[in-house]
């Protein structure tokens, strides 16, 4: 097999999976932006009950079994052990597509079952339209973990990428036309899809579960070709490792002791990444019940708060508000979810490097890499955080227009902008514990974490002057818990202190400075012009240039950062020869 070239330092690792990642979160907007406007909140819900109850298992394939793929491969890389390089990827292919299969089987066999007990029996057709995307998920994590392994982020970024482009065309256009589809049978015949409808109202209730599926069935059509590619890829590019390479390695382990310590290692941090989507889950049952329960002995109370936000149809409809609530919360969450799926880049890239160093006994190196990761972590999602709360009303209107349900969603957004900060730092903190062994302190935090979300969210959100805020609490609360135990238990099981000066607290001072310029920026320019998304989106320029200086000034990132990052060398002799005339 031919070479790919050279293994990437983390940050160059890192900026290449990030770099992907905010393509691929453009795309996302792109699709999730003009779908909501197409199949509004209520659509929103059962699109997001049907990825809830996907996730956990789809987490289990492009989470869990990655990082263990790439654990052991960079371990094995960097002692030389070229033969078992090929050996793990030779095993992963049966196990994990043995994983794939059971994970379509159970979605198939559970999914009517779950939306019985949740009484939301119309995002049915969504879940069975996501089925398949499991299989080709756990195809794609074979070859994504092998090459982080390798510190090659880029096959993972651009099949990121075309997952995310496909999901873009075939969602958009099936959800609109299954929706259009529906409504013109109704103006023919009076039904929809063979249903009776009374009216356009009901016509357009009755066709979007089919236009949420349809939606939902881009991410099967993207899964689909994102693993295509990767296995082409492979079979025409190979993995980089030379003849020469290959020569000097010893023989490598047998398929069945590889295997078994491929499932050992796999299944901790798969459970771990199973936990985590659990969260939604979590979000999904207890939000919605709680809301049927209110609307069962206080509806009063439920609805006085949502007076004018709640659209006429639901009024009328009562058994219909969860489902809407929940798409309000959904859409919020989608926000809080920007922030840590561009971190979870940074563990994905450190991962074989400080599995390198642990593995290699050099603490300098491990001390280097893991203060790295979390003042890249720190540098992206502090302002991101502090950002989206200042600013969560001009956001959700830039985003979502001057719809009802808009001050809904505005109003979770910053309970869910600082949880989204706490999900950030733990995300590189939990792939840093994996890569020194340590794989079962990430999943007894996240089971405790999840354990409080469970509990605050079947308590608050039951409580009528809560309600979906409660569930907003609950996630801000697990990801705290779980933040600080990582950041606690990773110091303890490598002995290094982490120095939080500038690694987390001056990143933190540069965001503060970003949020309160983007508010009062925002605040000032309402004072001279009409509110529009023009004045959102120069509140937040004010904010990331003041956040930019306040960095520089701060003295973050440094020097030797900066020269591993595409262009850096030049702006680093520009530091250099300002220090001089100074």
């Amino acid at each position: 097999m031919r070479k790919t070239g050279k293994p990437h330092s983390f940050l160059r690792g890192a900026m290449i999976l990030t770099l992907g990642v905010i393509a691929v979160k453009i795309m996302g907007a792109l699709f999730k932006i003009p779908l909501n406007w197409i199949i509004e909140e209520d659509g929103m819900g059962y699109f997001t009950t049907a990825y809830s109850f996907y996730s956990p298992i789809y987490s289990l394939a492009t989470a869990g079994f990655p990082v263990a793929i790439s654990r052991m491969v960079s371990l094995n890389s960097a002692r030389g052990r070229y033969h078992d390089v090929r050996q793990i990827h030779r095993v992963s292919i049966p196990v994990f597509l043995s994983v794939g299969v059971l994970g379509f089987i159970m979605i198939l066999a559970g999914s009517g079952f779950y939306v019985r007990a949740m009484g939301n029996e119309d995002a049915l057709p969504a879940m069975l339209v996501l089925a398949p995307a499991i299989l080709f998920s756990c195809m794609a994590s074979i070859y994504r973990g092998y090459y982080e392994g390798l510190r090659n982020m880029a096959p993972t970024a651009v099949s990121e990428m075309i997952e995310a482009l496909c999901r873009l065309l075939f969602g958009l256009c099936a959800s609109a036309f299954l929706l259009q589809t529906g409504l013109r049978e109704y103006e023919l015949s009076g039904t929809v899809f063979g249903t009776p409808a009374a009216s356009l109202e009901q016509a357009r209730a009755l066709a979007l579960p089919w236009a949420a599926a349809g939606a939902i069935g881009g991410v099967t059509v993207g899964t689909a070709a994102g693993v295509l590619y990767l296995f082409l890829r492979h079979r025409m590019r190979g993995d980089g490792i030379s003849a020469q390479k290959e020569k000097r390695s010893p023989p490598p382990l047998s398929f069945r002791k590889t295997a078994k310590i491929l499932l050992k290692t796999a299944l901790p941090i798969g459970l771990g990444a199973v936990a985590v989507n659990i969260a939604g889950l979590v979000d999904t049952t207890f939000l919605q019940v709680g809301v049927m329960g209110i609307l069962s002995h206080d509806s009063a109370a439920l609805l006085k708060q949502y007076e004018g936000m709640i659209p006429v149809y639901h009024l009328e409809n009562p058994e219909t508000i969860p489902n809407f609530l929940f798409g309000c919360y959904a859409n919020a969450h989608t926000l809080f979810m920007l922030i840590p799926a561009v971190t979870q880049a940074f563990g994905v890239s450190a991962l074989p490097n400080v599995t390198a160093a642990w593995g290699t006994s050099n603490p300098r190196a491990l001390q280097k890499s893991m203060e790295s990761v979390l003042r890249m972590t720190a540098l992206f999602s502090f302002p991101a955080g502090i950002g989206m709360a200042v600013l969560s009303g001009p956001i959700v209107s830039l985003l979502f227009g001057s719809r009802a349900a808009a001050p809904i969603i505005a109003r979770l957004l910053p309970i869910m902008a600082a949880g989204a900060v706490f999900a950030s730092i733990s995300t590189p903190l939990q792939s840093m514990l994996q890569a020194v062994g340590r794989m079962d302190i990430p999943l007894k935090l996240l089971g405790v974490g999840l354990l409080l979300k469970a509990g605050l969210n079947f308590w608050l959100t039951s409580i009528p002057e809560l309600n979906i805020l409660g569930a907003a609490v609950g996630t801000l609360s697990c990801y705290v818990l779980i933040a600080v135990g990582s950041f606690v238990a990773l110091q303890k099981v490598t002995g290094l202190r982490l120095r939080l000066s500038r690694t987390l607290l001056r990143p933190l001072a540069a965001a503060c400075v970003c949020g309160a310029a983007a508010y009062g920026g925002h605040q000032a320019l309402l004072r001279w012009f009409t509110d529009s998304p023009a004045i959102t989106l120069g509140a937040i320029a004010l904010g990331g240039v003041c956040y930019v200086l306040s960095l520089f000034l701060l003295g973050v990132p440094g020097r030797e950062e900066l020269e591993q990052l595409p262009g850096g060398q030049k702006i680093s002799k520009l530091l250099a020869k300002r220090d001089g005339i100074e």
